[in-house]
């Protein structure tokens, strides 16, 4: 119930913290088989609530679906089972820091490996706890999937049998010190931006997936965002539409274009728009700026998963602003929002398409993208959750689509500074994880400890 509640689609925060905690508390307390069992049922139980998203899923393979459902609770039996035998051994420190490394260090090789990135796990249930996410900052999403596990790894140590008094008020101490400090450094406010600019996010309720502005279905798709562009307040700057709004071929490709740009001269306005475009020899997957005036820049989405459309590798901007562009499952890795924050990058404007489901989900992954790299991001999504967030995890405005025929949310984004800690030395955390697991695993190679005949 607590990994179902704590780590859905659209989680309560805290009981992430705790979901952990019955699993690692009784596991020294019962075999290895039993506390391997019960950590691989709780994890695989809790997930339930996505089982149909995963195996019914548009964007994601049946064979890659079923390694998630069942390559997660793996990996936490086996942190679990790494937690149980450290205890056991007499290591109750090395426990408490080692089982979340392990589980950290797990999936940053998946994250690398997989080419739908990862989402869904700890770090995601804390996408509207901007003071926890701060610290991705620091050590990307990798040291908040970390601190998440470490709370209840060091409190169910600090409590297994055979622990001395001083290590349990330690352990308890050093974490409880650690997690506040984290956290209160999180909740400072961030410095005031110099540089705003007005964006609106503008997302069809009705799910039309690429459809030809040159038929008569894709002409009323584009009257119809034509219409929510021109009743957009006058200040706004910058509109954002979802991934795969239109389809078309290069030659034709004036049919979308041309409206758009009439709209962007009328009200000064930059209109970024998803689009499939298939040149002779390929097909992209594109977000295109139609600006006031000048050409139209064009972004190809860099993760296509198994898709047969072209890969891109660039990182345009919006003529003359450190503004660039991403489409969708861009986000579930760490590049190419890194690379744009090292750069310099201060806002990227995102159209994507979601599955209504996991909405919430993937907006808050696009939201941990920006913390890492100090970039404040526009998410327009289809049949899911369009979300202005600025570059530390805060929320400035977000809308859901299916509530009305056209979801559309607004307003005065700052500007990141694209520049980090995590940006200038990236993803050193999680190996620093990997040393500390290793660690783990090697220490359980000692004879396990006789239990102490006076511990109850």
């Amino acid at each position: 119930m607590l990994v179902h509640f704590g780590l859905g689609f659209e989680p309560v925060a805290v009981l992430a913290w705790v979901a952990p905690f019955p699993v690692l508390v009784v596991a020294p307390r019962v075999g290895a088989g039993a506390a391997a069992t019960t950590a691989f049922l709780a994890y695989f139980g809790g997930s339930a609530g996505s089982w149909s998203y995963f195996l019914h899923s548009q964007s994601i393979p049946l064979p890659a679906a079923v390694a998630i459902l069942v390559g997660s609770p793996v990996l936490f039996a086996a942190a679990v089972a790494l937690f149980r035998r450290l205890v056991r051994v007499g290591r109750p420190v090395l426990a408490a820091v080692a089982t979340p490394a392990l589980w950290t260090a797990a999936l940053y090789v998946v994250a690398v490996m997989n080419p739908f990135g990862v989402m869904g796990t700890f770090v995601t249930s804390q996408g509207d706890e901007p003071a926890v996410l701060r610290v991705a900052s620091v050590t990307g999403g990798w040291g908040v999937e970390y601190l998440v596990l470490l709370a209840p790894a060091a409190l169910a140590a600090a409590l297994a049998p055979g622990v001395c008094l001083a290590a349990r008020a330690g352990i308890t101490a050093v974490t409880a010190a650690a997690v506040a400090g984290t956290l209160a450094w999180g909740a400072q406010p961030p410095a005031a931006a110099t540089d705003h600019v007005r964006v609106a996010v503008v997302a069809r309720s009705e799910p039309n997936w690429a459809p030809d502005p040159g038929t008569p279905a894709g002409q009323r798709v584009l009257r119809s965002y034509v219409d929510a562009l021109h009743a957009l307040p006058p200040d706004v700057r910058i509109a954002v539409l979802p991934e795969g709004a239109f389809g078309t071929d290069r030659a034709r490709l004036a049919n979308l274009t041309s409206p758009l740009a009439e709209v962007a001269r009328t009200k000064n306005l930059h209109i970024v728009t998803g689009a499939i475009v298939e040149d002779p020899q390929h097909t992209y997957n594109t977000a295109l700026d139609v600006p006031p005036a000048g050409p139209v820049v064009e972004y190809h989405k860099w993760r296509n998963g198994s898709s047969p459309i072209t890969s891109g590798h660039d990182l345009p901007y919006l003529t003359g602003r450190p503004i660039g562009l991403e489409v969708c499952m861009d986000v579930n890795g760490p590049s190419p929002t890194l690379d744009y924050g090292r750069a310099g990058t201060g806002l990227l404007l995102i159209p994507a398409s979601d599955e209504d489901a996991d909405g919430w989900q993937h907006s808050r992954t696009a939201l941990l993208r920006g913390v890492e790299s100090g970039t404040a991001v526009a998410w327009s999504a289809a049949r899911g959750a369009p979300t202005l967030s600025d570059g530390t995890g805060h929320i400035l405005a977000q809308t859901r689509t299916g509530r009305t025929p056209m979801a559309t949310a607004f307003a005065d984004v700052p500007l990141g500074s694209g520049r980090t800690p995590y940006t200038r030395f990236g993803d050193w955390f999680a190996w620093l994880c990997a040393l500390i697991a290793l660690a783990g695993l090697a220490s359980t190679v000692r004879r396990t400890r006789r239990p102490d005949s006076r511990t109850p």
